[in-house]
């Protein structure tokens, strides 16, 4: 990816919309852009952070493992996405592990440049403090649904993000992933889809799911 088109994609995004065009091209320059086959790992949790990445094409999911080999998936990403943002910034080791759920190209941005952005540009710092804010939110969020609603109600909530979201959808995201995303199983993900299809909320077959009555759908999520 030429520095150009790479320089055009940041400045879209919004940790850096409101830089100037100079200091996004100083970013797109010290970036290093890769690409990845499905199932191949982009960093692994526990080691040194590089840096700030974004995603530019495909799906990443970012996932934790237990000793037993189960594994949940925090998040999953697309195109326009950033991830590893806390170990850039506290310069510390990767949280979790990034695995690329589709081909994939990834650009990372080394933790220096976005260490002196924030020492050198209290704007652009303030823009880093409402994103993680925002991000904190979503993350406590994400542990009541876990905490306090069923799987019907979770999976109801999923699908309703996915319908707004396309990096929800697509390539690599299988049952499979959504089971782990949600924290249950693909059986108990095939139950929940029986279950809000006879609600009539949804219909959907072996590929595809499709939402034919959004009203009921929020009701079953307690939206």
């Amino acid at each position: 990816m030429t520095n150009y088109i790479l320089t055009h994609k940041l400045s879209e995004l919004v940790y850096f919309n409101d830089l100037s065009a100079e200091e996004v091209q100083e970013l797109a320059q010290s970036a290093i852009t890769r690409t990845f086959e499905a199932g191949q790992t982009l960093f692994f949790e526990g080691e040194p952070a590089t840096g700030l990445w974004i995603v530019q094409d495909g799906r990443v999911k970012i996932s934790k493992t237990n000793t037993e080999g189960s594994e949940h998936i925090l998040h999953i990403l697309g195109v326009g996405d950033t991830f590893n943002d806390i170990a850039t910034l506290d310069v510390g080791n990767n949280p979790a592990n990034a695995i690329a759920l589709s081909h994939v190209t990834a650009s990372v941005i080394p933790s220096t440049s976005i260490t002196q952005l924030v020492e050198n540009n209290g704007q652009f710092a303030l823009k880093v403090v409402r994103v993680l804010a925002h991000r904190v939110r979503s993350l406590v969020g994400k542990i009541e649904s876990l905490a306090l609603y069923s799987v019907v109600v979770r999976l109801s909530r999923f699908l309703l993000k996915q319908s707004e979201d396309p990096n929800l959808s697509g390539p690599g995201v299988t049952r499979t992933a959504i089971a782990s995303h949600l924290a249950t199983t693909p059986q108990t993900i095939s139950v929940a889809l029986r279950e809000i299809e006879r609600a009539k909320a949804i219909q959907f077959d072996r590929h595809k799911i499709t939402i034919i009555d959004e009203d009921k759908l929020r009701t079953i999520a307690m939206l």
